[in-house]
């Protein structure tokens, strides 16, 4: 800050001023400059009320030296975009001369902005005349970004809740699309909630971040795979990539049921099937697309069914709806073939 004949002048009388009521208000201003709240005095006098005081604390939160500080009017420490109710509220409690609080936006000497409780109050002499006011600094920075923060998590929260409560419902729904007894309902919605989970699990693992697609594909096929029979009967491969919450829910559900089947009718059912999962990303003119195979080997022969069933609408409805994929069902004579065309992920990560 270049300092002018009008500043060094000020900041003469300023520092007149200062000695002036430490002589009157003794232990209250040692007080005030010992302590670890900022804290300054402004002249009453002065239209700008410019600080005649300022204690080291206030001169280490603002980052000015205190030859800097002295003489200025007390919107000197203010941010230039603070908002106008704020200072408005500034002018009103000098003016009034009334005690009060006003949480606003301030800014250092390299320019950071910084958020403070600002608690102005009048410093009145024997006849009553307002003299000077007196303004500690609550730093409220941390405190506003862990609000900021608070409120970022519960939004994402929210999302959460949102993601599962709309698989459940799918669930739900395509459980009771047809009539079928209770029991069977019963066992369909439980397994597949306890697919969703799972990998809920993976995710919240994370942190809830992006998950793996080796992972949701290694959590789906284990608990379908812990016994001495099935160990090593499937193969995984593939690049990871790492998919968002809603997809890996989504991709998650409908590996399961291509698991559930190849336990029922397909590779699983037998002693000598195995599975291979296998992903590439391919160039497309709109775009690279993921493509994730599900090849079933050496199991018992499969034909379509002449309706699809539960698990065939979870896959390919709820693919097409949640990751505008494109689904195909091969039926081969030693096991199925599930083709899921999607979008591939930006750099190998999903947004």
């Amino acid at each position: 800050m270049t300092k002018t004949p009008e500043t060094s002048t000020q900041q003469d009388d300023a520092e007149a001023d200062v000695e002036g009521f430490k002589k009157d208000l003794g232990p209250f201003v040692v007080a005030a400059e010992t302590t670890r709240m900022p804290m300054v005095f402004t002249d009453a006098k002065q239209a700008n009320n410019s600080i005649i005081f300022a204690n080291d604390s206030f001169v280490d939160l603002i980052g000015y030296q205190r030859d800097e500080i002295l003489g200025q009017g007390f919107n000197f420490v203010l941010a230039s975009d603070t908002d106008a109710d704020a200072l408005a509220a500034i002018a009103s409690t000098f003016e009034d001369g009334f005690c009060g609080s006003v949480e606003i936006c301030c800014r250092r000497k390299d320019g950071s902005p910084f958020w403070a409780d600002i608690f102005l109050s009048a410093v009145q002499d024997e006849s009553g005349d307002t003299i000077q006011h007196f303004a500690s600094f609550v730093d409220l920075t941390r405190h506003r970004e862990e609000q900021a923060r608070s409120g970022m998590l519960i939004d994402e929260l929210n999302d959460r809740v949102r993601n599962m409560l709309a698989a459940v419902q799918s669930i739900v729904s395509q459980a009771f699309r047809k009539n079928v007894d209770p029991t069977a309902t019963r066992d369909f919605i439980t397994l597949r909630i306890a697919a969703l989970s799972r990998s809920h699990a993976l995710l919240s693992h994370g942190d809830w971040g992006r998950a793996g697609l080796r992972e949701i594909v290694e959590n789906a096929l284990q608990p379908f795979t812990s016994s001495d029979v099935k160990t090593g009967r499937y193969v995984v491969t593939g690049d990871d990539v790492r998919l968002s919450p809603k997809r890996a829910l989504a991709l998650g559900i409908a590996l399961h049921e291509l698991v559930l089947n190849a336990v029922i009718h397909g590779a699983f059912s037998n002693d000598a099937g195995s599975i291979i999962v296998s992903w590439s990303k391919e160039p497309k003119p709109d775009g690279d697309r993921l493509i994730l195979v599900w090849r079933e080997k050496d199991g018992p022969s499969v034909t379509p069914s002449p309706k699809p069933g539960f698990g065939s609408r979870v896959i390919e409805d709820g693919l097409a709806h949640e990751l505008e994929a494109e689904v195909h069902m091969d039926y081969l004579e030693d096991g199925v073939i599930c083709t899921i065309d999607m979008a591939a992920p930006r750099d190998g990560r999903d947004e």
